[in-house]
């Protein structure tokens, strides 16, 4: 692999980047473990795929924002190291496919060149922030919550607290009561409020915690009803900093905040961020409330090229697709992608299409479709003809026609049975069979690979996800249906019930089943959830039984969608948050490292950031001295309290104090210079003392 350095402005980016390349190349000659090597590159936006030997890399894009400069680069960058193909995702990312290991840092390098960022897009650090795509258009809005999630973005990419956590966090923002954006499923949820105090109009947000999808889904519980916009930021710094120090490492399928609140209840909580406040780098925060300005489309000159009356589907794209915003005058416009996948070539052409009817702001939505925004009501008709001729202008946006699929067996090796053929078929069935329900957007489908529900088809009104079973000697690939999640607002939802397994080919029968057992018992006007709550899940299991019959197993049974070979599965190891393998032999020298990092960061006047490199290293020495011992280190707040159990009250570590004293001075100071100097001295003393024990153990 052939040395590749930027020329970029920003030096974080650079180091960033020249890192990745020494990283790849430390792993191909054998210096560097897989295991800490897959860590550091899944930090970097690059993610192993279902085939060997290539890459996924996902692109991140803060709350969906993008330019149409960012959408010709991304587009180049797809062509050039990829297949032509852009997969929009629910967590409002774009990734690209089969990319070689050697070419990432390049890629990334050329991505940056528009502000473009692969920097923790994966691996167990603060994931992308998400937002509903309306925000800054929403008519019911409170206020544009676009600004807060950029800051949140900007003030968390590359925190040191924020690198090494037991779990991915992912945090999202809705624009209103409404949550289109889900908080309630999320490890952080923010929803836009605001009160009147003495006179004047105060923001801030309702905080949701503790949420998430995943094999076992968790409701958010409400952290506050209020919190004032200068606390978000803070507050959440507490919240990391905390998951860092008492989150599950060991078993990462108990590792997510989810399970820690469970644990310890929200009270503790709470009373643990409080705790952090002390340490906090600012504790208080100014959100730059222009920082994401809205920027309406000047057109002078008139679009319309035929009446409306002239084209039935254009009347439905109005209803389905269509919205005035709060600015008068103006529209947003849906656009809906099938499975969230859009090539280069209509990417290149879409990029014109919005230049000419549109402002420069593009809003990738949570169910993988594309929002334009500023469009002038004389350009709708004009616009609507520019995207039909992309192939774009497909009507239903957020219908039941509107399925939300992850990639699952295409790419992901924790896909089970194919997500992306069953929901082709079951969009084919809905649009042919049922046309009318691409105007009901009560009923969302969504389907995932998986149990891990990367599809969130536990927030659906029917969903579904992968599985598989047993006939005999041979398997037959399975959807495992679920139904009745959902949005209740203000926070609140529903997660979905598990009702019965089929075989995959079964799938569009079992729709077919529900909506048309909806569609002749249902009272006029009832919504799906109340008529599924009305019935009882064992109407709907007894209902769907006979589909469920392997007695009537046919050959076709045996062959997932999209495939002609009968189904084996062929399920292989998932990095959507691999936790790092312990490896006794590098935490020491990880702890010199950090230590370095330490001092480099006390030099650039980075106290705060040089402190929590000083804690690390503390942390790690300490860790790989127990694993000696093999006492398990499944959390930080565990190594802290073992720790004095096996090395200082038997006296082989000499310190002033306890351990847990000595290593939670991090919570107990202001993070300044001084307290930064001394809290580096320490740890480099307790390292030699661990480095000292450590080669005695391997002489």
């Amino acid at each position: 692999m052939q040395s590749f350095r930027t020329e970029l402005e920003n030096p974080l980016v650079e180091k960033d980047i020249i890192e990745l390349e020494e990283k790849i190349r430390a792993f191909r000659n054998g210096t560097l473990h897989e295991d800490k090597f897959r860590s550091l590159r899944l930090a970097r936006g690059v993610y192993g795929q279902r085939q060997q030997g290539v890459q996924m890399v996902r692109i991140k894009l803060p709350f969906g924002r993008l330019t149409t400069k960012q959408l010709l680069r991304i587009a180049d960058i797809s062509d050039e190291y990829s297949n032509g193909n852009l997969h929009l995702t629910t967590r409002q990312d774009i990734q690209i496919h089969h990319v070689s290991l050697d070419s990432t840092p390049e890629l990334w390098a050329k991505l940056e060149q528009d502000d473009i960022t692969l920097r923790e897009a994966c691996g167990n650090t603060v994931r992308n922030i998400t937002a509903s795509a309306v925000t800054g258009i929403d008519p019911k809005e409170p206020f544009d919550v676009s600004p807060y999630a950029d800051a949140m973005f900007r003030y968390f990419l590359r925190k040191p607290f924020g690198q090494e956590l037991g779990r991915k966090l992912k945090f999202a923002f809705s624009s209103n009561d409404e949550d289109t954006a889900y908080t309630f499923m999320h490890d952080l949820g923010f929803i836009p409020k605001v009160k009147i105090v003495d006179g004047q109009i105060v923001r801030g947000f309702k905080v949701l915690i503790g949420g998430g999808l995943g094999a076992q889904p968790f409701l958010a519980k409400t952290a506050f009803e209020f919190l004032e916009e200068d606390q978000l930021i803070p507050f959440t710094e507490a919240v990391v900093r905390v998951f860092d120090r008492h989150g599950e490492r060991l078993s990462r399928h108990k590792a997510r905040i989810k399970y820690l609140i469970n644990k310890i209840g929200i009270e503790e909580f709470l009373k643990l961020t409080e705790e952090e406040r002390l340490a906090l780098n600012v504790k208080s925060y100014k959100i730059d409330r222009e920082a994401v300005p809205s920027k309406e489309k000047y057109i002078n000159s008139s679009f319309t090229t035929f009446k409306v009356s002239d084209d039935p589907v254009y009347k439905d794209w109005l209803v389905t697709n269509v919205f005035e915003q709060k600015q008068q005058g103006y529209y947003g416009v849906f656009i809906k992608i099938s499975l969230g996948n859009i090539n280069t070539t209509t990417a290149r052409k879409l990029a014109e299409v919005v230049d000419t009817y549109a402002t420069d702001d593009i809003r990738i939505t949570v169910n993988q479709g594309l929002l334009l925004k500023f469009v002038p009501k004389g350009a709708l008709p004009a616009l609507f003809k520019a995207l039909s001729k992309l192939g774009l202008a497909q009507i239903g946006f957020d219908s039941v026609a509107d399925i939300t699929a992850c990639p699952g067996t295409d790419t992901c090796n924790l896909g089970i049975s194919s997500s992306t053929g069953i929901s082709k078929e079951l969009e084919r069935v809905i649009t042919e069979e049922y046309p009318e329900l691409q105007f009901n957007n009560d009923i969302k489908i969504k389907i995932s690979g998986c149990m891990n529900s990367c599809g969130q088809h536990a927030l659906a009104q029917i969903g579904f996800h992968g599985s598989s079973f047993k006939n005999g000697n041979n398997v037959v690939p399975a959807l495992q249906l679920v139904l009745g999640g959902g949005v209740l607002g203000n926070g609140e939802g529903r997660i979905a019930d598990k009702i019965i397994k089929v075989p995959s080919k079964r799938g569009p029968a079992v729709l077919r089943t529900l909506l048309d057992d909806f569609e002749k018992n249902a009272v006029e006007g009832e919504y799906f959830n109340n008529y599924y709550d009305k019935k009882g899940k064992d109407y709907f299991y007894q209902l769907l039984k006979p589909h469920a019959d392997n007695s009537t197993l046919v050959a076709d049974d045996y062959i997932d969608w999209g495939h002609t070979e009968q189904f084996k599965t062929e399920i292989g190891v998932g990095e959507c948050a691999g936790v790092l393998i312990d490896l006794v032999a590098t935490l020491i020298f990880e702890a010199e490292e950090k230590l370095d990092w330490a001092k480099n960061s006390l030099a650039d006047g980075l106290y705060a950031d040089s402190i929590y490199h000083s804690y690390a290293a503390i942390i790690s020495s300490a860790k790989a001295l127990l694993l000696d011992k093999s006492v398990p280190t499944n959390t930080h707040h565990g190594i802290i309290n073992d720790f004095d159990k096996q090395y200082v009250e038997t006296n082989e570590i000499k310190l002033k104090t306890t351990f847990k004293e000595f290593v939670l001075q991090i919570n107990q100071n202001e993070p300044s210079k001084e307290f930064a100097e001394n809290y580096l001295t320490e740890a480099i003393g307790f390292i030699e003392q661990a480095k000292t024990i450590r080669s005695k153990q391997t002489s």
